[in-house]
């Protein structure tokens, strides 16, 4: 008998605890708050963002945005560099590339960790299932930049399309 609520209760609670799992393991691999985490994984994949647009990729205004990015910069992991007109880029630095990185390994060691109790046919399951979820959360979320804020871009399209990527594609947008 299916029960719909008790699965997206089920849904709810593995998604929170997961999410929680995740961001404990990236802000503490790199010292930085979840937004700045979220900062430097999408700086590695896109450096040279302005400010703004850093901001709405991580879900943050943009006067929080350049409060993170004067945070990541006292750090010396991000440097603003001038841009066209009055629009300011941001670059990651070495250390804050390096921090990218173990922000992504911290963030990868848990979830492969949970998802191997799985065999590999539930896996497979579960990736065709979780892509079916993830268009339909960018058909809410609207941005697949927002969405994939903290995405291991390269392990995402190893072995298929990304779904959200797809989903934006099949938007138009």
């Amino acid at each position: 008998m299916h029960d719909g609520a008790r699965t997206a209760n089920l849904l709810g609670a593995a998604a929170l605890a997961v999410a929680d799992l995740v961001t404990d393991d990236t802000t503490r691999a790199a010292g930085v708050s979840a937004s700045g985490a979220a900062a430097l994984v999408v700086l590695s994949a896109s450096p040279g963002l302005s400010v703004t647009e850093l901001g709405r990729r991580v879900g943050l205004s943009q006067p929080a945005a350049a409060r993170m990015v004067d945070s990541l910069q006292a750090a010396d992991l991000v440097n603003r560099r001038p841009g066209p007109g009055r629009e300011v880029s941001v670059q990651p630095t070495s250390a804050g590339r390096h921090a990218a990185s173990l922000l992504l390994t911290a963030r990868g060691e848990p979830l492969g960790e949970l998802v191997s109790v799985l065999d590999e046919g539930e896996q497979d399951t579960l990736a065709d299932l979780l892509a079916k979820l993830l268009t339909r959360l960018y058909t809410r979320v609207g941005s697949s930049e927002l969405l994939c804020r903290l995405c291991d871009r390269a392990s995402c399209t190893a072995s298929a399309p990304c779904p959200v990527g797809k989903a934006e594609r099949e938007q138009g947008r």
